[in-house]
């Protein structure tokens, strides 16, 4: 049986701040438990919610040693969906209400983080054949293994898989205070190690390291190596592309599924989604304040409010596009207080036909996935993206930008052969994106059979975690292979 170890910043349920969470939350429990013992580490935040952090357990404690310092490192675990969860618990670095603090903070906090990962291995009974890491936050693990430990009996045989969930996050930070926290040697802060544009660089570092890279989605994986979306660090991809593999994100298909939400009006399945959509977006529109129009085009978004996400975009047209079309626009998020401002104007202008809610609400955005007719994600960059993948499985037809995993998984309409699932555009451009926003309204409209056949096409496409599980074991395989 392979051992797994999951190394991440943050996961569901017990801390999330984005779709890193979903991903280490989710990914975990669909492998075969029979051939893989997955596990997952985490730091132990003190502002983890109160009911996860009483359940905790104390496994070990001990001292890590972090460049000159000695730092008490304890571990806690906890079961969560029959998956085995650690916790590095230590006060000083992971105080404070929020995971994330100043980079120069979270440079040592994450620092500390991995390094006690690797000397916790000793002390929980657990020695895993890879150790899979997430993101920057992770990103000296591989490094520390490989500088450290690798000469000790029972790490010389541990491989490392390091994925990158979106390249613009990088640790990037002064070298003389990196080389202070870290004990790390010279050699490790050159251009060949993780060193970038005269800073070090803990994303780079994953990448050199690790015997393995991974990212979100095929075409994300092709887009960063290039100068447009390799965040500079394009180069350093192009080199180690031997080793460098995009492996789509799955959607859990427990928690998003219409035929057993909590959160929605009227369960559905393909059988009787007509219907049953109907009243979910009847209820959508009482609960935001919309007039229940039942044949008005209504376009959902649910979304950090930022130019990533296409937010520019959106700018760029609405008021034309409120003052012209029969459509109701219902938005939850938050973000750039310039986008805030935005919808809280146009709402106020176009109260029948605009409802924003800033913030954020499990159960509102549940019933946006259930009860708009279309979701609009028009994002300058989407490493995978599941808002894409959540609306398909809830028969709300996605209108997107072809980048990234929205590329890879919406295919276009085809009025000619009836083919595709949703609607898109090529070119980051607002009237592309307002066109496509057009004939997906007129389809609705005019077609409205076939516009069933393709909110249906939707509900039938399957992004579970199935088939990504099976890549990622492969992936395991082959580099275990490597230490036999």
């Amino acid at each position: 049986m392979k051992k797994i170890l999951f190394a991440s910043s943050e996961a569901v349920p017990f801390i999330k701040t984005g779709g890193l969470a979903d991903v280490v939350g989710s990914l975990p429990k669909n492998f075969d438990h029979k051939k893989y013992d997955v596990r997952v580490i985490l730091p132990k935040y003190a502002c983890m919610d109160e009911k996860f952090s009483k359940s905790l357990k104390t496994v070990a404690s001990f001292y890590t040693e972090l460049g000159w310092r000695k730092q008490y490192a304890g571990v806690l675990g906890a079961k969560a969906d029959g998956i085995q969860y650690y916790f590095i618990d230590n006060e000083f670095y992971f105080a404070g209400n929020h995971p994330y603090g100043e980079i120069y903070q979270d440079i040592e906090k994450f620092a500390f983080f991995s390094k006690a990962v690797l000397d916790a291995l000793e002390f929980i009974d657990f020695l895993p054949d890879v150790i899979h890491c997430n993101d920057w936050q992770t990103g000296l693990i591989p490094v520390f293994l490989e500088k450290f430990y690798r000469g000790r009996e029972n790490y010389s045989k541990i491989r490392t898989v390091f994925s990158i969930h979106n390249i613009r996050f990088q640790g990037r930070w002064k070298i003389p205070e990196v080389k202070d926290v870290t004990g790390l040697p010279e050699d490790v802060f050159t251009a060949e190690g993780i060193e970038s544009y005269g800073e070090s660089n803990y994303l780079k570092g994953g990448i050199v390291y690790a015997d393995a890279v991974t990212t979100v989605s095929k075409s994300y994986a092709m887009e960063i190596m290039t100068p447009e979306g390799g965040e500079g660090l394009d180069g350093v991809l192009r080199r180690y592309s031997f080793k460098l593999f995009g492996i789509l994100n799955g959607l859990d298909y427990d928690v998003y599924h219409p035929g057993k939400d909590p959160y929605i009006t009227a369960k559905f399945s393909v059988k009787n989604a007509a219907a049953k959509k109907r009243r979910n977006k009847e209820n959508l529109q009482k609960i935001s304040g919309l007039p229940k129009e039942r044949d008005t085009f209504l376009i959902g978004m649910v979304s950090r409010m930022s130019d990533q996400k296409g937010f520019d975009l959106v700018a760029c047209i609405l008021d034309e596009f409120l003052s012209r079309e029969n459509v109701q626009f219902v938005v939850l998020g938050t973000g750039e207080e310039r986008y805030e401002n935005m919808f809280r104007y146009f709402s106020d202008k176009y109260p029948d036909k605009m409802s924003v809610y800033i913030g954020y609400s499990e159960d509102r955005a549940h019933l946006i996935y259930a009860g708009a007719d279309a979701f609009l994600m028009p994002s300058l960059f989407e490493p995978c993206g599941l808002s894409q993948l959540i609306s398909l499985r809830y028969g709300t037809v996605p209108i997107v930008r072809e980048t990234g995993g929205l590329k890879d998984t919406v295919e276009p309409y085809n009025k000619f052969t009836q083919e595709g699932c949703g609607f898109s555009f090529a070119n980051y451009n607002a009237h592309e994106m307002a066109d496509a926003m057009r004939m997906a309204k007129e389809l609705y409209e005019t077609e409205k059979n076939r516009w069933q056949d393709l909110v249906l096409r939707g509900m039938k496409q399957n992004f579970s975690w199935k088939s990504s599980v099976k890549e990622y074991e492969r992936l395991y395989e082959s580099i275990c292979q490597l230490t036999e």
